[in-house]
């Protein structure tokens, strides 16, 4: 059938249960399909440039796309083509297919947290991965963060990590050219005041305690070593090390003193190597690969931590440059944790509500308590921006009185 699409006519069209192909007399390229439920949409009859006749999908009609919009659409893609762009629809690529086919290579190659990242889109956007991404909506997202957040009772500051993770992956799905649009782009972040808590840091009582429970370990791994050595003597057995000559019964109170005393974070702190510290200028670097932040990093020390560390170096077996500082006792290479002997250690502190990551806190709340400048602890902290550094501000109420005190 060809006859004159006008906007009228369009919207005049009955469905007799049969498809349908109407084809404009105006244009000859601009085509409407009338489905047998009644739905209209405008195509654009074209020829591929490997000579094979196709219709080119130009979107609803007749109330959302016109006529007169569908035949200005239909003009301007049959002039793309006659200029020679390629006006081939991508696919309609999943979410799944961006993460797993494209994604998942380039963030694990290039981002230091790209396994959790990825652990993190499987879990959380696991509903979406067979959707269409060019199908995904915005008003999908918001419902999912609702009931994400209601059904796993999360705060809103994990919720908004999520979503950060999925804009960041849809972004680059962009960049690269391998879907069109971000559903998430507009989305703004949820409110984080119910996610605000108190920083968590030792108090001196705390600090005391836990001064103490490190001590008494040290204490009791060196008993432990002597009891087993005379038990060997008796029976002519060879001897382990005598841990009495020694600064350290292994590995776990300096690991604790060296955070508590520089703020590095536990998996930078678990990658230096004797390279990294400077004995001289009073210095660790934290390179790339351990850095959160992607660069390269200096961390300076005081007394505490570098005599640590110099009593460190001398009881270690291997201190060349390529060697690690606080190896795994139990493999030699890197630690993933020593969450036990830490657990126990608070255990018998009698300190609760205490995770590792809370002596990065304890180290910036401290400096904060004693007149260190926000920006000179953003700096030793390694923030990127000083809203981070911000949460300790509280912890300084003479900052402000200082300041206008200046005036005087």
């Amino acid at each position: 059938m060809q006859v004159k699409l006008t906007q009228s006519y369009v919207q005049s069209l009955k469905s007799d249960g049969e498809p349908h192909w109407i084809r404009d007399v105006v244009d000859n390229k601009l085509v409407l399909y009338l489905g047998r439920t009644g739905q209209k949409t405008w195509y654009v009859d074209y020829v591929k440039p490997n000579g094979k006749r196709t219709y080119h999908k130009i979107g609803p009609a007749p109330d959302i796309i016109t006529a007169a919009t569908a035949r200005d659409k239909a003009r301007e893609f049959l002039a793309r083509c006659t200029l020679g762009e390629n006006v081939t629809p991508k696919p309609k690529i999943t979410l799944r297919e961006l993460v797993e086919d494209h994604y998942a290579q380039w963030v694990t190659d290039n981002r230091r947290a790209g396994v959790e990242t990825l652990a993190m889109l499987r879990n959380a956007f696991a509903d979406f991965m067979n959707y269409p991404v060019a199908g995904i909506t915005p008003l999908q997202i918001e419902q999912w963060r609702v009931r994400y957040r209601r059904e796993q009772n999360i705060k809103a500051a994990s919720v908004n990590r999520y979503v950060t993770a999925l804009k960041a992956t849809l972004n680059w799905g962009v960049k690269h050219k391998i879907i069109d649009v971000n559903p998430a782009a507009g989305m703004e972040s949820l409110d984080e005041e119910d996610s605000s808590h108190k920083i968590r840091y030792l108090s001196p009582d705390e600090r005391q305690r836990l001064d103490a429970a490190i001590d008494a370990r040290e204490a009791k791994i060196r008993a432990e070593r002597a009891s087993h050595n005379e038990w060997c003597k008796e029976r002519k057995y060879p001897l382990l090390p005598d841990l009495s000559k020694i600064p350290f019964a292994d590995h776990l109170k300096p690991i604790i003193l060296i955070a508590l005393n520089t703020g590095i974070r536990r998996k930078a702190l678990f990658s230096l190597i004797w390279g990294d510290v400077d004995f001289k200028h009073k210095i660790l670097t934290l390179r790339l690969a351990a850095a959160k932040t992607k660069k390269d990093g200096q961390v300076n020390l005081n007394k505490t931590a570098l005599d640590v560390l110099q009593k460190w170096h001398d009881q270690s077996d291997d201190t060349r440059n390529d060697v690690l500082v606080f190896p795994s006792p139990v493999t030699g290479q890197i630690m993933d944790n020593c969450d036990s002997a830490w657990e126990a250690l608070l255990k018998d502190a009698g300190i609760q509500n205490f995770r590792w990551h809370d002596m990065r806190h304890d180290f910036a709340s401290q400096l904060v308590m004693k007149g260190a400048d926000l920006n000179t602890v953003r700096e030793l902290m390694g923030h990127s921006d000083l809203k981070m550094t911000l949460r300790y501000a509280h912890l300084a109420p003479s900052i402000k009185q200082t300041a206008v005190e200046m005036l005087e």
